[in-house]
């Protein structure tokens, strides 16, 4: 599939991919007994798009996703996810021709805890303005790749997530 379906429908594959991602947690839950509540935000002003809560653990998670082979580098994260406890970030890496997911990218801390530090470097907007400036947009930092872990399967997020290791 061509790189331009993927830019020009972005927020329709993330909702797939999202939905894709979702089943898969569930399957994994579903296989441990454990029981899992799912609910969405319908904006993404709080700083998440959906909120987990298994094993007595409440997660808000911002969901953010590439695909395998794409040149992005770092993510624009919402301030007001470290206001929310245990708020994480996961970064979904997928296949462009198939949507399957390849691997996760985590940003977050253990159960309980807070997001760690984001750091001082404010997002802009993606595009400029008549004369080309990009306003900053003040509740947005910028996180690098580098600060992500990576996670190789969905058993070992469903870990994270819930201490259920």
């Amino acid at each position: 599939m061509p790189d331009a379906i993927h830019n020009t429908a972005s927020s329709l594959r993330e909702q797939y991919l999202e939905h894709g991602f979702l089943g898969e947690l569930c399957k994994e839950m579903w296989k441990r007994g454990t029981e899992m509540d799912i609910l969405r935000s319908h904006t993404d002003r709080s700083g998440y798009d959906i909120l987990l809560e298994a094993n007595g653990i409440e997660r808000h998670i911002q969901m953010k996703s590439s695909f395998v082979g794409a040149k992005t580098s770092r993510q624009k994260i919402n301030i007001r996810l470290a206001d929310k406890p245990a708020g994480c970030v996961i970064w979904i890496r997928f296949n462009p021709d198939t949507l399957d997911l390849v691997e996760f990218l985590w940003f977050g801390s253990s159960p309980r805890k807070p997001l760690p530090e984001l750091g001082n470097k404010i997002g802009k907007h993606e595009k400029g303005n008549s004369e080309g400036y990009k306003a900053q947009r003040a509740a947005i930092r910028v996180i690098n790749k580098g600060r992500f872990q990576k996670i190789r399967c969905m058993s070992d997020l469903a870990d994270r997530l819930f201490e259920l290791a």
